[in-house]
């Protein structure tokens, strides 16, 4: 499994929307997308400021979260961002691999 932050900002018919079925019930229906498609919800939490909702989660793979991402955003309440996240081991065996690389100019 692959983990994933997913960031959202609300349309105005998309706060009216949770504004009627309130953030547990909103929540709730999140999990149970992400636990459908095969995914574990670590957290939501709604917020102030850049984004009004962040959530955490495991997903299957990455063709799962653009898929999640694309239904949620087409559904018209939310813009919806998805971001691979990654461990601290991830980050080491990425700076493990060696790369080839000549900047312009050099």
């Amino acid at each position: 499994m692959a983990r994933f932050l997913f960031t959202a900002t609300y349309t105005v018919a998309g706060i009216n929307g949770l504004m009627k079925d309130g953030g547990t019930r909103r929540a709730e229906v999140i999990q149970s997308l992400i636990e459908n498609a095969g995914g574990r919800m670590e957290s939501l939490y709604f917020a102030l400021g850049t984004h009004d909702a962040y959530v955490i989660c495991d997903l299957p793979d990455q063709q799962t979260a653009v898929a999640l991402a694309a239904t949620i955003r087409a559904a018209g309440g939310l813009d919806t961002r998805v971001n691979p996240l990654l461990t601290p081991g991830d980050m080491d065996e990425a700076f493990r691999l060696k790369m080839a690389y000549r900047p312009p100019g050099a």
